[in-house]
């Protein structure tokens, strides 16, 4: 059999129902250079089925930056970080709403309002409750928030409050876990994700390629979140930061990354997957190709360091014949619903 019909009947297998198994998917990581396009025609035909043409933009903002007793290495806003960042409390209302009204008008469809440290205290969960309740009273926003570990009232609290999914990240699998963080364990972001899909709210969950895992790490990692239907999959990729303990690391090479979103897309075919962090240092010149295995992106900056401005987003989608999906109230699972009846078939960012 030739790679295109390799790659092209494992799609079709993806689109009868089929699940991966665990060495087709370490297959994909696999996949050698030059059968690259063929794989990404493959995730394209799953990306197209569920998706269409349509990109979702995501845009972030740091809530409160810095002061977080973790100490994840990858993070800059980690306890252990000696990087150069912004450090501040929680912003006052009348700036995250001024933020999201930017994020609206920068035609995202989902306003990420993210806050370093361990778990937010009540004091700091009411406080978002009436920002969030003001966002979606007067703007077209769905609302993702991060606030690390959350407890069960806290999550009830949010839901009640309009926030449609909250972002947790799994990271890395769980043999790998204990290499970039000692403060606290695998289990209890799986205990945090478990207490948002009870509170109602959508899972966003992902991870960051390029922090000295193994590939079975990464398909790991893929296989826990189809496990836990995570309607977004923000998938980062490793951004050395100076300051941070995996500062050294190298930059990933493009035409891997490319092959971890196909990953992602085969294993997880109905879930939103996101390009996030890292994504113009380690995608560079092969940025675009990435959005025929995602369906989106976030806009602009990440949370303590730069991306490509918005206008070269825009252009980027406009290149390659996709669309903007305009702001309104549909989320990931909605989105994958609608899908399913027209088709007949069953989004931590550095």
């Amino acid at each position: 059999m030739n790679s295109a019909n390799l790659w092209s009947d494992l799609a079709q297998r993806v689109l009868d129902g089929t699940s991966l198994t665990r060495d087709e998917a370490l297959q994909i990581l696999q996949c050698p250079d030059d059968e690259v396009l063929d794989l990404l025609a493959a995730a394209y035909r799953v990306r197209r089925h569920y998706w269409g043409k349509e990109v979702q933009l995501y845009t972030l903002k740091n809530a409160k930056s810095g002061l977080c007793p973790e100490d994840c290495g990858y993070c800059s806003q980690s306890k252990i970080s000696n990087a150069d960042i912004p450090v501040y409390r929680w912003n006052d209302e009348a700036t995250l709403l001024a933020n999201a009204r930017a994020a609206a008008e920068a035609r995202s469809r989902t306003f990420c309002i993210v806050a370093s440290g361990r778990g937010p205290t009540d004091r700091e969960v009411e406080h978002l409750v009436g920002v969030v309740r003001r966002i979606k009273s007067e703007l077209p926003l769905n609302v993702c928030a991060c606030l690390g570990l959350l407890t069960p009232d806290q999550a009830r609290r949010l839901a009640e409050a309009g926030v449609d999914r909250v972002n947790h990240n799994l990271n890395t699998s769980r043999e790998h876990y204990d290499q970039i963080c000692s403060t606290h364990t695998y289990d209890d972001r799986l205990e945090t994700l478990r207490v948002i899909r009870e509170a109602g709210m959508e899972i966003c969950s992902g991870g960051i390629v390029g922090m000295g895992e193994q590939s079975g790490d990464i398909v790991g990692m893929a296989l826990e979140l189809r496990a836990l239907k995570a309607e977004s999959i923000p998938v980062n990729f490793l951004h050395p930061i100076e300051g941070t303990p995996l500062e050294d690391r190298k930059h990933l090479d493009p035409r891997y990354c490319l092959k971890v979103l196909c990953l992602f897309r085969l294993t997880n075919p109905e879930s939103e997957i996101r390009i996030a962090g890292g994504r113009e240092l380690c995608l560079r010149w092969l940025q675009p190709l990435g959005l025929y295995a995602a369906n989106s992106i976030f806009l602009a900056d990440y949370l303590t360091t730069k991306g490509q401005t918005a206008e070269e987003d825009y252009r980027m989608i406009e290149d390659l014949g996709f669309q903007i999906m305009e702001p309104g109230p549909e989320t990931a699972r909605g989105k994958a619903a609608l899908a399913a009846g027209a088709c007949g078939s069953n989004g931590c960012s550095h």
